[in-house]
C-alpha cells in the first residue's frame, strides 16, 4: 500500500519523462510533438503554484508500452527552441538516480540530431499561417520545432517560413512532395534554409 502521488503512475512502462524543456514549452506544444509517435493519454508538465510556469520538465503517458518506447527512441536529443531535450521512460528515471547527465553530449556546436533538416518555404500566400504549414508539412515526419511564418511589425505574413523536421528523411520527402506545388493558390518554393554541402537544388 503505497500512499504516495500517484498522477503518472497509472501504467509507469508506457510513461515518459521529459527534460530539459525551455520555458516556452506547453503542455500542447509536449502533445503536439510526441503525438508523432502514437495515441497519447495524458501529459503533464508540473507547474510553479505561484508562476504557473513549468518546471523544465514533465510526463507523456502514452496509449502502449511500445508507441512510448519508440517515442522515447526518436524524440530523445531533439531540439527544442534550441535545447536538446532529454526523453525517457519515466520507470527507468525512478530507479537510476544519478542518471540525470547522462546524454549531455552532443549538446555543443552541431551536436545531437535534426541540425540543419530545416526547410525554406517561399511565396506564401498572405493567408497561410503557423497552423497550416504545420498540417502540410507534419505527415512527412516529426516536426522538432512549430513552424514559423516571417511576419512583419504588424504581424503579417512576408510570405516565407521555416519547417524544422527531426531527420533528412522527412526533409528530402517534403521537398520532393511540395516544391512547385499550389498553397492557396500560389506556388510555393521548398529547399533547404541552408544549403548542405554546394549541391543546390534550384
Amino acid at each position: 500500500m503505497s500512499g504516495g502521488p500517484r498522477h503518472y503512475d497509472q501504467d509507469k512502462d508506457s510513461t515518459l519523462y521529459v527534460g530539459n524543456l525551455d520555458e516556452r514549452c506547453s503542455d500542447a506544444l509536449v502533445w503536439e510533438l510526441m503525438l508523432q509517435a502514437g495515441p497519447i493519454i495524458n501529459v503533464h508538465l508540473p507547474k510553479d503554484r505561484v508562476t504557473q510556469s513549468h518546471q523544465g520538465y514533465g510526463f507523456v503517458e502514452f496509449g502502449s508500452e511500445e508507441d512510448a518506447d519508440y517515442a522515447a527512441k526518436i524524440m530523445n536529443q531533439i531540439r527544442l527552441w534550441g535545447k536538446p531535450i532529454r526523453v525517457n521512460k519515466a520507470s527507468a528515471d525512478r530507479r537510476g538516480g544519478g542518471a540525470g547527465a547522462v546524454g549531455v553530449e552532443g549538446g555543443g556546436l552541431g551536436g545531437g540530431q535534426g541540425v540543419g533538416a530545416e526547410l525554406f518555404v517561399g511565396n506564401l500566400d498572405g493567408m497561410v499561417d503557423e497552423k497550416v504549414l504545420f498540417e502540410t508539412f507534419s505527415r512527412f515526419g516529426p516536426l522538432i520545432a512549430p513552424p514559423k511564418v516571417a511576419r512583419d511589425d504588424n504581424n503579417l505574413s512576408k510570405g516565407y517560413g521555416f519547417i524544422s523536421y527531426a531527420d533528412f528523411d522527412a526533409s528530402d520527402d517534403a521537398i520532393a512532395n511540395m516544391h512547385g506545388q499550389y498553397l492557396m493558390n500560389k506556388e510555393i518554393t521548398v529547399q533547404y534554409a541552408y544549403k548542405k554541402d554546394g549541391k543546390g537544388e534550384r
